[in-house]
Parts: structure tokens; sequence; C-alpha cells
């Protein structure tokens, strides 16, 4: 069963790091934002060329995860609370401190197929504030989106950049469990 295009976005959910060090990470509650609008994730890492022999006798790729960004209807007030630390006050205004950096989390989102549908999991990330644009209103409504740029580096103690998983005969419980926890592979590395 497999897909011959992709398209769509949903599904996405955020899951705060919580601990990171040497010996593992740590994610805490897991939420969903609703209104996925589109994402863009570009490979990071140069590629080396070594020539030797009159050709190029090795090249190589570094794996440095991903950047680009996420764009949403808008942003929940848990992404603004959780991840980029802003503080709500006793009125529920919002507010945001310079001093407060913001926290890593792992992404998870669906990209749907023509077959199958595709989830993944993004194991560490990091987001920007968005900028805050709006206007007019002229003869027609034009909803204004908020969009995050995206760092995905490789996570510290075990290298692991992202999990995707296509639902299968074989993986049904694990398919639809997908966003209840961050996936975690069962296969030594």
């Amino acid at each position: 069963m497999a897909n011959k295009v992709k398209f769509g976005l949903s599904e996405v959910h955020i899951a705060p790091i919580t601990a990171q060090d040497g010996t593992g990470t740590t994610y805490g509650n897991i939420f969903a934002i609703p209104g996925a609008v589109s994402i863009t994730l570009d490979r990071a890492g140069d590629e080396t060329d070594f020539y030797a022999d009159n050709i190029k006798y090795f090249n190589e790729a570094a794996n440095q995860g991903y950047t680009g960004s996420l764009e949403m209807a808008l942003l929940t007030e848990d992404f603004r609370t959780k991840i980029l630390n802003e503080i709500k006050d006793s009125n529920g205004a919002l507010i945001e401190d310079a001093t407060k950096g913001t926290t890593g989390f792992a992404l998870g989102f669906q990209i749907d197929g023509d077959k199958a549908n595709r989830r993944f999991w993004y194991y560490n990330c990091t987001a920007n504030r968005p900028s805050n644009t709006s206007s007019t209103i002229e003869a027609s409504k034009t909803p204004q989106t908020e969009t995050v740029d995206l760092v995905v580096a490789p996570r510290p103690d075990d290298k692991l950049v992202r999990a995707v998983m296509e639902k299968t005969d074989d993986n049904t419980a694990a398919y639809n469990a997908f966003f209840s926890t961050v996936y975690e592979t069962s296969i030594s590395q």
C-alpha cells in the first residue's frame, strides 16, 4: 500500500521537553494545536566531498536535523505559555518577558496520502516567537495566520531526529496511539 502523492497537514501535537541530558529526554503532557496551515522543514547539514584519483572518491552528508517553519491559524494559549513561556496574569493577559527563553519540544503531525496517512514526531525542536501581523478588512475577510520558525536538532542522548509511521495491518495499535505519547523506537541502535 504505497502512496503516490501526499497532501494536507493536520493533527499537530506538541510535547514540551521537561528534562534533557546525555542520558535521555523526558517529555511533558502532549497537547494538540488546531488550525494547521503548512509546515516546511529543510534539511540542515553540509555535504563533504573528498577527491582522490581524479574523481569524487568520498561523499558524506552531515545530518544536523532541519530548519523551517510551522504556519497555524492561531497559536494556542498552551503553545504560548508552555513553549514560548509567555506569562498569563490574573486578568488573562499574556505577557512576553524578554528574559524568558523558550522551551524545547517534540513536534508531531500528520500528512495525508492517497493510500495511507503518515504520522511524524520530530524529537528535539525549538521555536521562535511569531511576527504580529494583521490587515484591514476589505471586500472580504482574509484570515491572518501565525508562523513560527523551527529548528530541529538531533537529540543529544541518542542522536535521533524523527520517526515516521504509516498505518499497516501490522501496526494498527501503534499507529492509533501515535500521538498519545512521543513515539520511541523499540530497536537498539
